[in-house]
């Protein structure tokens, strides 16, 4: 590629054959004039329409139209540029507990799971070169969002959460491997994980430990955080006629399991027992350890053909008219 200023060509090659004009000009100013035969000697009084200025009017337009069309092929174009840009970045994975439970109501006015999908979504809003993504879990654990910058997306997929959407259960140990299983090839040395339940584990064939201590080989750093107040909550227990039926029932966190997990991986655990301590926890681990990204931004070409394609189809109509008005020899 070749640049001219701020201006590059993206096929250069094409220009060769702007060297085939001055050529012409010499082949053309070497010649000799050819003879004309005129068959009555009244023609010759009377002289051709034009005069030499025409001829070296059609000439110019012709040259200029063929340049004209070399230079547009040859697909001038500026302002396309490549810049690297330092940012502070990391990778999260959000894994978020689908289970019953999260509908339990002392959270007031809303339940567990949709005050903490308000707080994650501020969470996510807050981020500017961070990679987010979102795995849910119950009895199952699965990916809801892979990896991204784009937080729309994030945002979307995180407020269409819903408790029953995956079998019932909380499976802690197959949440840490599939989110781990996202983290682990993240480009950077910053992986973080942010495991947010409200239960004790009791689905899933993964131990919770030991997938911590597999997430750890990683360099992932697991922040735990146990959602549900202290002692008694309205709990989910079934459907009546007008919708979930709900009773008093014994809130219990598995806590040492949860701690366990953010000290094997470096992390922490956090205990929410209402919204504000869920904000702050969040607002919390928002000042985490930043790791530099080096990413790359790209400006589109403007593309500048079109000026040089104009003015070949301008000389065009130029020699046309010229040469009509010339007209042909009598």
């Amino acid at each position: 590629m070749i640049s001219i200023g701020s201006i590059q060509f993206a096929t250069p090659w094409v220009l060769v054959f702007l060297i085939v004009l001055p050529v012409w000009w010499i082949v053309r100013r070497r010649r000799k004039a050819p003879a004309i035969v005129f068959s009555r000697v009244s023609v010759l009084a009377i002289g051709p329409r034009a005069g030499r200025k025409t001829t070296l009017f059609l000439f110019l337009f012709r040259n200029l139209l063929l340049a004209s069309m070399i230079v547009a092929l040859s697909r001038p174009r500026s302002g396309a540029h490549a810049e690297d840009v330092t940012s502070e970045g990391i990778n999260i994975v959000l894994a978020i507990d689908l289970s019953s439970s999260m509908l339990a109501q002392d959270f007031q006015p809303q339940n567990r799971l949709e005050v903490a999908k308000d707080v994650v979504k501020r969470f996510i809003n807050a981020r500017t070169s961070d990679r987010i993504g979102v795995v849910a879990f119950a009895a199952e654990a699965l990916t809801q969002v892979p990896l991204t910058t784009d937080y729309p997306v994030v945002t979307g997929a995180v407020d269409n959460l819903a408790a029953g959407q995956l079998e019932d259960g909380t499976a802690i140990g197959t949440a840490i491997a599939t989110a781990a299983n996202r983290l682990r090839d993240a480009p950077g040395r910053s992986r973080v994980m942010i495991l947010l339940t409200d239960g004790e584990n009791n689905r899933g064939s993964i131990d919770p430990r030991t997938a911590a201590k597999a997430a750890a080989v990683f360099g992932i750093k697991i922040y735990t955080i146990g959602v549900g107040t202290e002692g008694m909550a309205p709990v989910p227990v079934g459907r009546g006629l007008f919708g979930l039926r709900y009773e008093n029932r014994l809130v219990r966190i598995d806590e040492p399991l949860l701690i366990d997990i953010a000290k094997t991986t470096g992390g922490r655990y956090y205990r929410a027992r209402d919204a504000a301590a869920l904000q702050r926890i969040y607002a919390e681990i928002n000042q985490l350890e930043r790791e530099p990204v080096r990413t790359r931004s790209y400006v589109r070409y403007t593309e500048l053909f079109r000026w040089p394609l104009y003015l070949a189809a301008f000389m065009l109509v130029a020699e046309l008219l010229l040469a009509a008005r010339r007209g042909p020899l009598p």
